[in-house]
């Protein structure tokens, strides 16, 4: 997709053409409104990188706001590296590459990216992605048929013991809070200003989100400390409660 307006850009770099194809398809899943072009194999289709390719790639991206690069193995860092050598300062000031793994680096950059995240905040956003699987969640997932606290409750949010705002409900869609589902709670969350944790981790994460293993029947608690965050709660909630359109 070409640039657009507004919105940093993104550039997958990776030794195989299929794999940087392939997570265009991906990414595009959850993030149709972003710019993002493919960089994979050689010049003549072969495996490798191509500084030809890369230098295309984010002309064609860039919509003057920035653009993340992200490189699967390292001489495809090198490859792009090269690149921004030869772009004009200008340009070169605004193109990051970021050091993450290629495809949770890649997804959680496109949703930020997708909901008019700023430079900083794409390239923070690709960066969560190291270790973000190997952490062990912050709060346990509620068990299967799990319903305990307020699920399907009032619209009014709970009090916490800690003054804190609560709404507790029961995942319902079949596939859980998988990425898609997972991408547009991230999408919401980020329409708000108040911070919304979900099982302890930030709403407006998505690796964090996926990284909790939300699956059918599931508990959820949403929580936040920001007493005017009462509309963040209600609508993050109906989100869950709605199966996300796949219940």
């Amino acid at each position: 997709m070409a640039a657009v307006d507004g919105k940093v850009g993104l550039v997958f770099v990776s030794h195989s053409e299929k794999i940087a194809a392939g997570l265009i398809e991906l990414a595009s899943q959850m993030a149709p409104a972003t710019a993002m072009a493919a960089a994979g194999g050689t010049d003549e289709g072969g495996i490798g990188t191509s500084f030809e390719k890369v230098t295309k790639a984010i002309a064609e991206v860039d919509s003057g706001v920035g653009v993340v690069v992200l490189c699967d193995l390292g001489s495809a860092i090198l490859t792009a590296e090269t690149a921004l050598d030869f772009l004009d300062d200008e340009v070169r000031e605004r193109v990051r590459i970021v050091d993450a793994p290629l495809v949770e680096g890649a997804v959680a950059a496109s949703v930020t990216a997708e909901t008019g995240g700023a430079l900083d905040e794409v390239v923070a956003a690709a960066e969560s992605a190291r270790g973000s699987f190997g952490e062990a969640p912050d709060a346990l997932m509620g068990a299967p048929g799990d319903t305990n606290g307020a699920a399907g409750g009032s619209v009014d949010a709970a009090r916490g013991a800690s003054g804190s705002l609560v709404r507790t409900v029961s995942i319902v869609n079949k596939d859980g809070l998988h990425a898609r589902p997972a991408a547009e709670f991230v999408k919401l969350a980020n329409t708000f200003a108040a911070k919304v944790t979900i099982n302890g981790k930030d709403s407006k994460s998505l690796l964090g989100i996926m990284s909790l293993g939300l699956v059918r029947g599931a508990t959820a608690t949403l929580s936040t400390a920001d007493q005017s965050g009462t509309d963040a709660l209600d609508a993050l909630a109906g989100l869950i409660e709605s199966g996300f359109g796949e219940a």
